[in-house]
């Protein structure tokens, strides 16, 4: 575990509906291999020079330009580079999504993005001064100015309705769609559509996939035993155990008793945030 490295900072409030926690991964291993779980978007940069790659569980295996965009993620899938590593990003909540992306998320999913290509070359303006920063503060406050510039434009009614959603998913453990059409005024295809475009995914998957991350931080992170794991809204084991290995990688066993490198030091930062982050979804 020494040999690998990870720091958070909590975004600003002027640019927190667009990013869940600016971080810094870095490591000396000449390899490093591991599971990613599901997730939302991520924007990273590669500050180091050796080859990186993912692998989706499809198969597709894509090579990492040192800037990308991970779309969201549905499942787990693998990373492997060549060290050293240094690595800055954030994770791109939904309304971040819609005001820097612009596209629709769904066509992401699973899937990694050129940033360059994306969102232009000042992206890589941008990793030449996150390579040159003396700290990860200084890190941070070029990820927040650049991202600042990204959401100029974002709609106001694309955030508002990431927020409802985000709180339709933390508020019950078994989300039902009929709260969300109430809470957003919105029919069942309308909220599928904005949620497919901005979240990735339609909200049947959206709380399946946050109640298995919920259960697996709370098992690792609090030591929810496995017993009441199946109550946060699982039929039975079989099912927690299916639900938490597809979006995790790890069975409930694993993630308690030996999970990997990057699951265990991710949890441990993220349970020491504690109140300083709105919600479990804001970890993600």
């Amino acid at each position: 575990m020494s040999d690998i490295g990870l720091d958070y900072r909590v975004p600003g409030p002027d640019v927190a509906d667009y990013a869940t926690l600016f971080y810094y991964f870095y490591t000396d291993l000449a390899v490093f291999e591991d599971m990613e779980r599901a997730d939302h978007a991520q924007m990273r940069f590669r500050l180091d020079d050796g080859p990186a790659e993912y692998h989706f569980p499809d198969g597709t295996v894509q090579q990492a330009p040192f800037v990308h965009i991970i779309g969201p993620t549905s499942t787990a899938f693998k990373v492997r580079a060549q060290g050293p590593i240094r690595l800055f990003g954030w994770g791109i909540t939904a309304g971040g999504w819609g005001a820097m992306m612009g596209g629709d998320a769904s066509n992401a999913l699973n899937r990694m993005l050129d940033g360059a290509a994306v969102l232009g070359l000042r992206v890589l303006e941008a990793r030449a001064r996150l390579q040159a920063a003396r700290d990860f503060d200084e890190m941070a406050a070029i990820g927040a100015a650049l991202l600042r510039e990204f959401v100029g434009g974002a709609c106001p009614d694309m955030v508002r309705f990431a927020r409802q959603v985000d709180a339709w998913l933390e508020n019950s453990r078994s989300p039902e769609i009929d709260d969300l059409i109430s809470a957003t005024g919105l029919s069942r295809r309308q909220i599928e559509r904005k949620c497919n475009a901005i979240y990735g995914a339609p909200p049947k998957l959206l709380a399946r996939k946050f109640r298995a991350l919920r259960a697996a931080v709370a098992m690792r992170g609090y030591d929810l035993s496995f017993d009441d794991a199946i109550g946060h809204g699982f039929y039975d084991q079989s099912h927690l155990i299916r639900e938490v290995k597809q979006f995790t990688g790890l069975t409930p066993k694993q993630i308690r008793d030996e999970p990997t490198a990057l699951a265990a030091i991710t949890v441990a930062q993220r349970t020491a945030l504690g109140g300083q982050v709105k919600s479990l979804i804001s970890e993600t």
